[in-house]
């Protein structure tokens, strides 16, 4: 298992400094950070920090991609937390320039998920962590729960054109221990676009990001999806898009059954403590 935290150079992190003053450019880590009881170390966040209800009345710096860099110098933060697919080399290279530590994480599965919050104890010194036990009890308990057959399922991260994540992602590994088999666990993104949605054309050669393919309607249709969630992130899936999505792919098992649902995304998508309200709501709507 890689090193839950790293700096830019890609060494694990170790802060020469206590960590008393905490920014956040990854709202999965405010959420934890409050959860190990930490929120008062925490002083900005950004705009999508929004959980838990106490971290909105810390300061923003901004949105995620295009963080206010004078705002988190002012704030003379003793560590700034980024995350490799939700913020951008360049804001995190401006930052340590100032010669403020900047910690990267990137967790892939729910073990490197966990191996994080356990990472995070320590740097704070928390000698014992009740909510890092609870959910290490709960994963364990869940894989004891995954059935023989689960339900095959595409999961919509976009649309025009449709896209999903493969077996590399926490998304993916969120997915399979709540009881659900990811139909596309196995498909890579083919560059450029044209390829990727049709397979008889050539693809090119590229060192980039293969884990979340774009699909065409009938591709979606020939993996005979059981059931197709529609997250409100990283697309704003809206409740009112489940009957069109329905009726588009009426020809398929989840069509047919009625099986498409809108879902809340951070459940997928956010790891750190929210994978316990995960465990606690996906396995149900999963299995139906």
């Amino acid at each position: 298992m890689k090193e839950p935290l790293w700096d830019l150079e890609g060494q694990p992190f170790r802060p020469d400094r206590p960590l008393r003053r905490v920014v956040s450019l990854v709202p999965s880590l405010t959420e934890t950070l409050f959860d190990m009881g930490l929120g008062d170390r925490v002083v900005g966040r950004t705009d999508y920090c929004v959980h838990p209800a106490e971290a909105q009345a810390i300061p923003s710096v901004g949105g995620t991609k295009n963080p206010d860099l004078a705002r988190i110098f002012a704030l003379r933060p003793d560590v700034v937390f980024v995350n490799v697919e939700e913020n951008r080399k360049a804001d995190a290279l401006a930052i340590a320039a100032r010669g403020i530590p900047v910690a990267v994480s990137f967790p892939c599965s729910v073990a490197e998920a966990i191996a994080l919050v356990r990472r995070l104890a320590a740097l704070f010194d928390l000698p014992r962590l009740p909510v890092l036990e609870e959910m290490e009890a709960m994963v364990a308990a869940r894989r004891q729960a995954i059935p023989e057959r689960p339900p095959r399922v595409f999961c919509a991260i976009w649309r025009d054109p449709w896209m999903t994540f493969n077996a590399e992602t926490y998304a993916h590994d969120v997915l399979t221990l709540c009881g659900g088999e990811n139909v596309f666990a196995n498909r890579r993104r083919r560059y450029p676009l044209a390829a990727d949605l049709n397979p008889d054309l050539p693809a090119r050669q590229v060192t980039r990001d293969e884990r979340y393919p774009r699909l065409s309607e009938e591709e979606i249709r020939r993996a005979a999806p059981e059931l197709i969630l529609l997250p409100d992130e990283p697309y704003p899936f809206r409740a009112e898009d489940v009957d069109a999505v329905r009726a588009l792919f009426a020809d398929t098992p989840a069509g047919r059954a009625g099986r498409v649902l809108w879902i809340e995304g951070s459940l997928l998508f956010w790891h750190g403590t929210r994978l316990r309200r995960a465990l606690q709501v996906l396995p149900a709507l999963i299995q139906g």
